[in-house]
């Protein structure tokens, strides 16, 4: 059983739900991850998505694309991503760490590295999940295969305008969670209309048997809650990357951790 599988099973016995936060890996600080990983996991974070840095981000908007060129500019990749995961390891070994990014740095890595080695390396750092917002499920099913004889789930995003047909591709190979991105456009954008995704994720969970988190517009602690009503998982990005922007080193883990255990304390109640 994997680390996400067997977190969603203990958060369901206890009928809560899973805390998902997702940071920029390098941001705002190269060697600052680790660190931050750890206090949001003190905080009550369930399951950790750390944002790859890309040059070409499309799903993430202005705030996440700033963090990822910063990042970048401090020499962040994936070698540098999975070094962190590691790093993380050493103090951590329960919580789940899901990489979220695009296909470019995974291939960029087998390419320098040989093939197969972005799952080989990633599976000995302790990297539970990949998501690649730009694999679709009908191009992905040798690489989800080879995930899951490496102990490494598959995560897909599903959006307000999912088809059925979608949904179905995404439930025969998904594994972990899914992904419910609960509006239309990027990251940080628009107003979360929680009456929709109540409407949208029974229709999810007729073709998906995994949990089901949902993210893009939650922002504190009202809008947590009222998604965890109705989902399995939580996902809080743009608005911890905005918190930390103006963060001085010494005070970046301590605020993000703040933040978080307001919500944590949201969801449970």
């Amino acid at each position: 059983m994997s680390r996400i599988t067997a977190t969603f099973d203990r958060l369901r016995a206890s009928r809560r739900k899973a805390l998902i936060p997702y940071v920029t890996a390098g941001f705002p600080f190269a060697d600052i991850t680790p660190s931050l990983m750890h206090g949001m996991v003190e905080a009550g974070a369930d399951i950790i998505e750390l944002g790859v840095p890309f040059s070409d981000p499309m799903a993430d908007g202005p705030v996440i694309q700033k963090a990822g060129e910063q990042a970048l500019a401090l020499g962040v990749g994936m070698t540098q991503v999975l070094a962190m995961v590691r790093s993380f390891r050493e103090r951590d070994g329960d919580t789940p760490v899901v990489l979220m990014g695009y296909a470019n740095p995974v291939e960029r890595y087998d390419l320098s590295h040989g093939a197969g080695a972005f799952i080989r390396d990633a599976a000995a750092a302790g990297v539970d999940g990949v998501l690649v917002v730009d694999y679709p499920p009908e191009e992905c099913e040798q690489f989800a295969a080879d995930l899951k004889a490496a102990g490494i789930d598959l995560i897909f995003l599903l959006a307000p305008t999912s088809t059925e047909k979608r949904m179905q591709q995404v439930a025969r190979i998904a594994s972990g969670y899914v992904y419910y991105v609960s509006l239309k456009g990027v990251t940080g954008a628009g107003h979360l209309d929680t009456a929709a995704v109540e409407q949208m994720l029974p229709r999810i969970r007729q073709h998906v048997k995994v949990p089901v988190g949902v993210g893009f517009g939650i922002r504190d602690a009202e809008s947590a809650r009222a998604v965890g009503r109705v989902a399995d998982a939580v996902v809080i990005g743009t608005r911890i990357i905005q918190l930390l922007e103006s963060q001085p080193r010494e005070r970046a883990v301590v605020e993000a951790a703040a933040f978080l255990r307001g919500i944590r304390q949201a969801l449970d109640t």
